[in-house]
């Protein structure tokens, strides 16, 4: 089982970028997908996620109105689209398989998210 994250690199504060995160050894389709992102000295943190079916989607506070997240199950592939990219959006980002295919109350929390991508690193210049 993979998951691979791609798509990151260095914009401008302002900017746009959208990540990709691929899956093989499973189908996507079983399963929620969440982005997170862990900056330089802090924690991993949730960035969004969507359930299976693409129908719903939960966000971050920091994001929200600014990225939105996407499914293509044909292709078995999860995107997070980023606009008006900020400086404090600098991370690594990481894509991540939820243990159940609906989004309960646990969507935010990464221990409830059992395939972990390798992450790919965005960085927003001021």
């Amino acid at each position: 089982v993979q998951l691979q994250a791609s798509g990151g690199g260095l914009v401008q504060a302002g900017g746009s970028l959208t990540l990709s995160c691929a899956a093989s050894g499973l189908s996507i389709d079983d399963f929620a997908i969440g982005w997170f992102r862990q900056a330089p000295g802090k924690e991993r943190e949730f960035v969004a996620a969507i359930v299976w079916s693409g129908t719903a989607r939960r966000y971050a506070d920091s994001v929200k109105g600014r990225f939105s997240i996407s499914r293509d199950n044909t292709k078995n592939t999860v995107y997070l689209q980023m606009n008006s990219l900020k400086p404090e959006d600098t991370a690594v980002y990481y894509c991540a398989s939820h243990r159940h295919p609906y989004l309960d109350e646990t969507y935010y929390s990464r221990e409830f998210y059992t395939y972990w991508g390798q992450g790919t690193l965005v960085t927003v210049s001021s």
